[in-house]
């Protein structure tokens, strides 16, 4: 299954419908710390501050997730990436439904995430991953992102991810 073939939604996004999906997803995981707990508030805000969230289906069924975020002034510092935050895309949440894994969706989803970022301006992008999150870090790795550094976030350890895009 490609992506192409599921439904997008990428616009008045339904946020408690994001977080159940988020949540269910996360229900699952051996490691659900490692996904994040963006609140409703948080999301909504996020949003209306040029945040994208899209959200793919198969029929009704949520397959697979992907949000950008716009770096601020602050989350450049705390990456310690010396450039301007006006052009860094901050790759945030990225999650599959457990009966879709194995479709390469992450990285499907790293190619739209990569084009739309470009679209919109922006000449870099960043992320974090959870260090034993192998699966991430080899799908970014395969979509030239390289590891330049590592932190202890409240929600525990992370490695730094970046690309020129």
């Amino acid at each position: 299954m490609k992506l192409e073939d599921l439904k997008c939604i990428d616009h008045d996004i339904d946020i408690k419908a994001y977080i159940e999906f988020r949540e269910s997803v996360k229900a699952k995981m051996e490691h659900p710390e490692w996904l994040g707990n963006f609140t409703y508030e948080e999301i909504d805000a996020m949003l209306k501050d040029n945040s994208k969230i899209w959200v793919y289906y198969d029929g009704d069924v949520p397959v697979c997730s992907m949000m950008l975020i716009p770096a601020t002034e602050k989350s450049v510092s705390k990456f310690n990436i010396d450039k301007n935050y006006k052009e860094v895309a901050d790759y945030g949440p990225m999650f599959v439904n457990f009966d879709y894994l194995g479709n390469g969706f992450q990285l499907q989803m790293l190619k739209v995430e990569d084009q739309y970022s470009k679209d919109k301006g922006y000449n870099y992008a960043s992320s974090t991953i959870h260090p034993e999150n192998t699966f991430s870090i080899a799908n970014f790795l395969k979509d030239d992102f390289e590891q330049i550094g590592f932190r202890e976030f409240s929600r525990g350890p992370r490695n730094i991810y970046f690309k020129e895009l």
